[in-house]
């Protein structure tokens, strides 16, 4: 049986944010984990955040997440635990999304919305994927790539 789980690397936008929650829950992503300074869907306090609610629709209640302060850390304990580690990144020796493959456990690291994932985090991964871009645009948003990806990842 196919696990997967996400690690969100410095992710701006509690909008992004609240997507990717709502888009993880329709999937069946079993985890989120919520690195640096990606925000999660309670302030300080523990109270909820309106942006990330208005956006996730109730995800952030039936979606497991855990707040981390480390990628690189996450990466390590996942791999430790078996998990096959895709980036989402456009680079050299990336390959199309539709190509990506697992069996188990795997896992799904997103980068932030302008720099993406940083060279060491790139060099954790197992394999690295990314959208083929056809228009004048290099990129797309975080939560719509996210949204492309899991579910290729996931048929």
């Amino acid at each position: 049986m196919k696990e997967l789980v996400v690690v969100a690397h410095n992710i701006r936008s509690l909008h992004n944010v609240g997507s990717i929650f709502r888009t993880a829950d329709a999937a069946g992503v079993a985890k989120l984990y919520l690195c640096g300074i990606t925000g999660t869907p309670l302030d300080r306090f523990g109270n909820v955040r309106g942006d990330v609610a208005k956006v996730a629709l109730g995800a952030e209640r039936t979606v497991a997440w855990e707040k981390k302060r480390a990628t690189r850390t996450v990466i390590k304990e996942l791999k430790a635990e078996g998990y096959k580690i895709f980036a989402l990144e456009q680079g050299r020796g990336s390959v199309p999304y539709d190509q990506a493959r697992f069996s188990g456990k795997a896992a799904l690291v997103l980068g932030n919305e302008v720099k993406g994932l940083p060279p060491t985090v790139l060099k954790m991964a197992d394999k690295t994927v990314e959208i083929p871009m056809r228009g004048k645009k290099e990129s797309l948003n975080v939560s719509v790539a996210f949204g492309i990806a899991v579910f290729a990842l996931t048929r």
